[in-house]
């Protein structure tokens, strides 16, 4: 079974690699869907994302790293995924994502597998990673693959 985990990942952190990870021990195939916004400028470029998410799994057949715009049901449809995997921190995130998989249950007839994050990441975030980076604050920690530091520095 395939399964879609879609995020921004600007950048993708060790709590993502984390999710990943745990996915592929229950399915037999994942795609990253890294999605993005065009009219959003994220801190690292897409091919940056692209590039280091996949460097991380390329010795893994199971999975596919893919950028997409647009709604992440209809891509993962699209590619013939079954599930959307989901990676909750918090209350807060599992109240955001169990409103997003009713949706995409309803609508699109995809379920959802939320997969908690491990206590030692839960605070965790690509937003977090940012607002240290900013501050020139080492972020080399939180970061899975090899991410550029200085991400303006386009490829």
């Amino acid at each position: 079974m395939t399964a879609f985990y879609a995020g921004s990942f600007d950048p993708f952190t060790i709590g993502h690699k984390s999710i990943a990870d745990r996915a592929l021990e229950m399915f037999d195939h994942l795609i990253i869907g890294i999605g993005y916004n065009e009219h959003k400028k994220g801190e690292w470029s897409v091919d940056q994302r692209l590039k280091a998410i996949t460097a991380i799994y390329e010795t893994d057949s199971r999975v596919k790293v893919i950028s997409y715009i647009g709604l992440t049901a209809l891509k993962a449809k699209e590619l013939g995924a079954h599930i959307l995997v989901r990676g909750v921190r918090n209350t807060l995130d599992f109240e955001k994502e169990k409103e997003l998989a009713e949706i995409n249950h309803r609508v699109f007839s995809l379920s959802t597998v939320m997969i908690p994050s491990l206590p030692e990441f839960a605070f965790i975030s690509s937003s977090m990673v940012r607002e240290l980076m900013h501050f020139g604050q080492d972020v080399k920690p939180y970061i899975a693959g090899d991410f550029q530091l200085n991400p303006k520095q386009r490829n």
